[in-house]
């Protein structure tokens, strides 16, 4: 017998977020999201909840837990597309069709309620949150940003009536063989422009200085990206809150104009995956020095994001931040960076790969389904 129940008692909710902790406990390449983090969708002050409404299940197979599933209204990303859409995220089950179909109706009927006719996913509430699902690369490492699944969990969403919408590509990404060069077109262009880097003393200093110019980039820059949405005053605290702590000055960069105006923006996040998976997430003292230690010395760089200025696009910038990831993995310590998700179409920022020795090593996909008025709860 399976029931679905939704997670609103507190033993529900641990229930919902210890699922996979206990799932992929023996797994090598799972990595869970920092605990208190992940606690705090439970929360009715949770800064989404601005934009968006959220329900999450728990399903249990004769009286066992046995998978999970949220849906997400995503109010802003409907109104700017025009959209009826749920999106399905955190989904982990056991290799059961008729479980997924269970924890699956679920959410359609949920969608139904509130008048929607599309499920999307995995995707979570913005462009900064887990999303794809993975389906090539089971046997890699999976980086912090994003969520491990096992292989069977794309043929129990297709059986569950999902198509493929888009897919992403990630990539591990090693020095390039010609730096020098690399150097000097990225001096030339600094030179052309009357371009110059950002200072700080440290990350407080850099996050207080630049913070309005980066979100200010990123909602122009990806406002056309697939599953983005514009970023509130409570989106943009909790993202600094979750980043503060795995971002350092080595690792970010702004690009300035001759009128001292943030015109280019990237940052990367020092790999802090091997460092959180024994605690499962849990900030232990014994996790906190492994985090700190992973910042300083990473072996690992994991790729976040690079915003530019639209008047800036076709002038070359991205050779400037290609030279800047270049001089990361020049560190004797850093073995390679992991470009986390580019959606496969968008061949300006694969192709900047190209300038290092690649490997294609994971591909994600999101789900969509048309759901209509016709839904057997």
């Amino acid at each position: 017998m399976i029931e679905i129940r939704e997670a609103t008692t507190k033993k529900e909710q641990k229930n919902f977020l210890n699922f996979p902790l206990e799932m992929y406990k023996n797994n090598p390449c799972f990595v869970p999201p920092l605990y208190s983090s992940e606690k705090k969708i439970f929360g009715k002050s949770y800064s989404y909840y601005d934009t968006c409404e959220a329900v999450y299940y728990n399903a249990y197979r004769d009286g066992v837990m046995a998978g999970r599933i949220s849906g997400i209204l995503q109010h802003t990303s409907n109104k700017i597309r025009n959209q009826k859409r749920v999106r399905f995220t955190r989904f982990d089950c056991i290799d059961d069709v008729d479980t997924a179909r269970a924890l699956f109706g679920a959410v359609e009927k949920w969608a139904l309620s509130k008048g929607m006719d599309t499920i999307c996913g995995p995707l979570g509430f913005s462009d900064l949150e887990r999303e794809g699902l993975l389906i090539e690369g089971f046997d890699e490492l999976s980086t912090f940003e994003e969520q491990y699944n096992a292989e069977y969990y794309g043929r129990l969403i297709e059986e569950c009536g999902y198509n493929k919408e888009v897919d992403w590509i990630e990539s591990k990404i090693y020095p390039p063989k010609d730096t020098e060069s690399l150097d000097k077109m990225k001096d030339y262009i600094m030179k052309r422009y009357s371009l110059r880097f950002g200072e700080a003393k440290n990350i407080n200093e850099f996050i207080k200085k630049y913070k309005n110019d980066f979100f200010r980039l990123l909602d122009e820059g990806y406002a056309d990206i697939y599953g983005s949405v514009p970023f509130t005053e409570s989106m943009k605290k909790e993202i600094i809150s979750n980043f503060k702590l795995v971002c350092d000055t080595e690792h970010v960069a702004v690009i300035l104009d001759k009128d001292n105006r943030a015109v280019c923006m990237g940052f990367c996040i020092p790999s802090i995956s091997r460092a959180v998976q024994k605690s499962k997430g849990h900030l232990t003292p014994c996790a906190i020095v492994k985090i700190l230690k992973s910042v300083r010395r990473p072996e690992i760089i994991d790729l976040g994001l690079i915003a530019v200025d639209k008047e800036y696009l076709n002038r070359g910038i991205s050779i400037i931040f290609c030279a800047e990831i270049a001089r990361m993995l020049k560190k004797p310590y850093t073995k390679y960076a992991e470009t986390n998700l580019n959606l496969e179409d968008n061949h300006s920022i694969r192709n900047m790969w190209k300038r290092f020795e690649q490997i294609e090593h994971k591909k994600r996909r999101s789900y969509v389904k048309y759901i209509g008025e016709n839904v057997n709860a």
